[in-house]
């Protein structure tokens, strides 16, 4: 199989339309009843309206966090994404571009006893219904779109995935102002925003396990989350640059564990590792190499890619790829 990869949703927010433009994000939420598929809809009481739930993007977020954000206001469920389903676009009365991205999110029966939803003056309603009759309620063919991608990868048999994030390190300070050694190097100002800013999106994916170079920036870059998930980091020197460059890095061991492990991860590493990192992804789960790795390793500081592997089958290809780069 070879894995599709989506745009940069950061890096649509620079196009040329960009300043005509209004980002949001929303997601297909799935759950299985008596083994039967179900998509929730929400009538929307303003509109009149049968729509997926979705929002904007508020001040500072990336897409991903706005995504659960999202979910959660209107539906009262907490979620973690899954595949991305596609990007719709369309003109508001306005006449600026709409531009909202999706993924599948999984709601979990604790997630969704954990609902506080009540009918309110947004939304009147919620549905679980068929994916057939999701395709009969919805009021926009845009919707429409977004469920028959959905609906492909239930016909391939890869809704249920799991994430290995490939992180590059937050910004650095530069080797010529530093004396001490390379690993020692800490992260700047810059850097510590950076290391701030990808705590919500990479919370959204629903990680849970943190496997960190044990270079300082590296260390320093994953502590925020740490801290906003209250685990501790695995520190190892098998994806550090330095063994990297020595030539006693092991990238393949740490990779088929979390692969082996079917469980959210961050993996955060240094640019000159994540070639060969993405590289071992790739092997671990019998991908075809493409030219998606290699520019899924093209990270620039903070930034990370999300491959996403099958839960019931991790050895049948990365069923895609999304790179995400926060913007401070």
């Amino acid at each position: 199989m070879t894995a599709r990869q989506l745009q940069l949703p950061e890096d649509i927010a620079r196009s040329k339309w960009a300043d005509k433009a209004v980002y949001a994000a929303g997601a297909v939420v799935w759950r299985l009843v008596d083994g039967k598929l179900r998509i929730l809809l929400i009538h929307r009481t303003k509109y009149r309206d049968v729509t997926l739930p979705k929002g904007k993007v508020d001040p500072g977020e990336m897409l991903a966090e706005t995504a659960v954000r999202e979910v959660h206001e209107e539906t009262g469920i907490r979620v973690a994404l899954g595949v991305p389903v596609g990007v719709s676009r369309y003109l508001l009365a306005s006449r600026k571009q709409k531009v909202v991205h999706y993924w599948a999110a999984e709601a979990t029966d604790e997630a969704i006893r954990a609902s506080t939803f009540v009918p309110n003056r947004e939304i009147a309603a919620l549905e679980w219904v068929s994916v057939k009759k999701a395709r009969a309620a919805l009021s926009y063919p845009v919707d429409h779109e977004i469920l028959d991608a959905f609906a492909a990868l239930v016909d391939d048999g890869v809704l249920r995935t799991f994430p290995v994030i490939a992180l590059r390190h937050a910004k650095t300070l530069p080797r010529s102002e530093w004396d001490g050694a390379d690993s020692a190097r800490p992260l700047t100002e810059r850097g510590r925003r950076q290391a701030k800013a990808i705590v919500g999106p990479l919370r959204a994916f629903g990680v849970r396990k943190l496997i960190t170079s044990d270079a300082v920036r590296c260390v320093q870059t994953v502590a925020p989350l740490a801290k906003a998930l209250d685990r501790k980091p695995v520190k190892t020197e098998k994806i550090s640059q330095d063994a990297w460059e020595d030539g006693t890095a092991d990238l393949r061991s740490v990779v088929g564990r979390r692969i082996r492990s079917g469980k959210p991860a961050v993996l955060c590493s240094h640019g000159p590792v994540l070639p060969a990192l993405l590289a071992e992804i790739a092997l671990a789960t019998g991908t075809v190499r493409g030219s998606y790795v290699t520019s899924a390793a093209d990270l620039e500081t903070g930034a990370f890619s999300v491959v996403h592997v099958s839960a019931t089958n991790p050895g049948s290809g990365i069923i895609s790829i999304e790179t995400h780069a926060p913007k401070v």
